[in-house]
């Protein structure tokens, strides 16, 4: 499971050939696709409180695995992106959002999410990642947003820039930029990570941020919010995660020093650190057998964290009424961590 070599979510892919696709619906009148409230709720009635607990799955899991990328749809459990439960209340209305690594994990939550917020949203992904993908761009469209795919390599960057021109062009746009690509390959030895998997890390994780957000630069205005998905990893690193583990605290420390140079210029940059997540991360590489087995499992909540469960955090650094927060990295591992 740790033999794959290539990005997740961020190597998006094969291709220099795989073309960018538009999917749109007319963008109707910000009305976020929310879920009926219980009638008792209606009436005013408090809903039980979840137990964060036992709220989803916990450890043990079975084993399983997937070749390079991972798919969520085949995982088992499936996570949860927020298909069913996510309810936006027009906080994004308008906006125009770009997320790298769009298919799966915390990328798709905020897809979806920004979506329901009232925000027309593009997603890059891998082109092996096609069927997640199209059920994010039909989620999109059910919320009455604009959906743009781009599937392709952020390694490559001139492939970045034209992402980026192709997002403007076809949303009108860009206000919101979300860094959140990653590859994660676990290697049990400094010795058994070779330079070309060295390099792959390198280029998804760091050179494609620092290319997409050159190129998206020039685009925002005053008021635009760009997001970095960093880890715990940077605080607290895994054993068997050297590469990733560096390029997340370099994102981190990109985060915070960007933020300092843009804040002047009215643009705020954040950064999301999740701990252990329920994503194809997990089964296509990234964790031995013996770790997805008990993922989660010695957080205080006792299970790792569902996608959804961080959407809100992404709707928060983006919307208008956090415009004091720059500069910050909002942790969420079910107690663990350190931002």
């Amino acid at each position: 499971m740790d033999e794959t070599k290539m990005s997740r979510r961020g190597m998006v892919g094969a291709a220099a050939g795989a073309g960018m696709m538009v999917s749109a619906a007319a963008p109707a009148a910000a009305q976020p696709q929310s879920q009926s409230q219980p009638q008792a709720q209606a009436a005013g009635t408090a809903a039980p409180l979840p137990d964060p607990r036992s709220r989803y799955p916990r450890p043990p899991f079975q084993e399983q695995t997937q070749p390079f990328p991972g798919l969520a749809g085949r995982m088992n459990p499936r996570p949860d992106h927020g298909e069913e439960s996510y309810k936006g209340s027009g906080r994004l209305a308008g906006r125009k959002a770009l997320i790298t690594g769009g298919d799966s994990g915390m990328g798709r939550a905020a897809a979806i999410a920004y979506a329901r917020e009232g925000a027309d949203v593009a997603i890059s992904y891998l082109p092996d990642e096609e069927p997640d993908a199209r059920e994010v761009i039909d989620l999109i469209q059910k919320a009455g947003r604009t959906a743009l795919a781009l599937p392709g390599d952020i390694r490559d960057e001139a492939h970045c820039r034209r992402m980026v021109a192709t997002t403007v062009e076809r949303l009108g746009g860009l206000d919101i930029l979300v860094n959140n690509a990653a590859r994660q390959q676990q290697r049990q030895a400094l010795g058994d990570i070779t330079s070309e998997d060295f390099d792959a890390t390198m280029r998804t994780n760091l050179y494609a941020m620092f290319w997409i957000t050159k190129a998206a630069l020039p685009h925002l205005r005053p008021g635009a919010s760009i997001i970095q998905t960093t880890s715990e990893q940077a605080y607290d690193p895994s054993a068997n995660l050297v590469d990733y583990a560096m390029t997340k605290a370099a994102m981190m420390s990109f985060t915070k020093s960007l933020a300092k140079q843009l804040g002047p210029q009215g643009i705020r940059v954040n950064g999301v650190a999740p701990g252990p997540i329920w994503t194809p991360l997990q089964v296509s590489g990234g964790a031995t057998m013996e770790k997805l087995k008990a993922f989660g499992g010695d957080t205080p909540l006792g299970r790792p964290g569902q996608p959804v469960e961080l959407a809100s955090i992404y709707v928060q650094l983006a919307a208008a009424d956090a415009s004091y927060a720059n500069g910050q990295v909002y942790g969420a591992a079910g107690g663990s961590g350190q931002p």
